[in-house]
């Protein structure tokens, strides 16, 4: 319950700071948006029609459609998301920062948004829409949640280039870019690691090392050449980003034919890194 609590808070949190980004830095210098939020946008500029209100209509429907592809926490979050970022735009609809600087607004613009999806996503809500869309491709073409959401949103974006001009096109695919990066930077967290596979002829001795002079747990499997049928014992290993170094060079000093691959990791828990429970 909690946990529950402090998630709910954090999407409305994050729906503030998307509809800031909108009312801020995109309505007032001309730029476009991905996603239902872009349609909005240029539905704006064509009638005048409330953001809130018609975000609110599109995400509703969408929601209906593509609640299959949501778990039921979910669908829950992305209710109140959808629901709070329509209000949000409504309440702050009249809200204005003094600055002229379109470039600086676009990149802002870009921060903020990239922000609050990324808190909402982060928790396990979403926007709707165009989300719904990269759910789908994450789980039947592999992409990753950001950048399923940059596709389907330049689609749109690239829609508006009749209403704001090449300039302003430019400008808003710039915006979704820094968007997509600082939405990726949140929803995978402040805490780097990466996992190391290492395949040696010395991989007893290398373990060893790693051990005594890393403190670090190494994980052997067994494996073997498919084309010689070698056996060989395969070295699994997670480390934080600044032991990389550090690890290269027990490995270069140890074997210098060594195989190693590097692997990105987006969250570790267990003993030495994060309490799962605190997760």
């Amino acid at each position: 319950m909690k946990k529950t609590s402090l998630d709910v808070l954090i999407i409305i949190i994050g729906a503030f700071i998307f509809a800031l980004s909108i009312n801020l830095f995109v309505i007032p210098n001309d730029l476009g948006e991905g996603g239902v939020t872009g349609i909005t946008i240029i539905l704006f500029y064509l009638f005048e029609w409330s953001p809130g209100l018609v975000s609110f209509i599109m995400n509703a429907f969408l929601l209906i459609v593509g609640y299959k592809f949501l778990s039921r926490i979910t669908t829950i979050y992305t209710i109140i998301a959808v629901t709070f970022h329509s209000l949000f735009l409504h309440l702050t609809e009249n809200w204005n920062i003094s600055s002229d600087e379109i470039i600086i607004n676009a990149i802002f613009g870009g921060v903020f948004a990239g922000v609050g999806i990324g808190l909402i996503i982060r928790v396990g809500g979403t926007t709707a829409g165009s989300t719904i869309l990269a759910r789908m491709t994450n789980k039947y073409l592999g992409w990753s949640l950001s950048y399923g959401l940059l596709f389907f949103d330049v689609i749109v974006a690239v829609s508006s280039y009749f209403i704001i001009g090449a300039e302003g096109l430019m400008l808003t695919i710039l915006m979704l870019y820094i968007g997509t990066k600082v939405m990726e930077f949140i929803i995978e967290g402040v805490n780097p690691k990466k996992a190391i596979t290492i395949i040696s002829k010395e991989a007893d001795l290398i373990a060893k090392q790693v051990t005594i002079k890393m403190d670090r747990g190494v994980t052997v499997f067994s494996g073997h050449g498919y084309y010689t049928k070698d056996a060989k014992e395969i070295l699994y290993i997670v480390i934080s980003k600044q032991e990389v170094v550090r690890l290269k060079r027990i490995v270069e000093s140890t074997d210098s034919s060594a195989f190693i691959a590097i692997h990105d990791v987006r969250d570790v828990f267990g003993e030495g890194f994060v309490d799962i429970s605190k997760s």
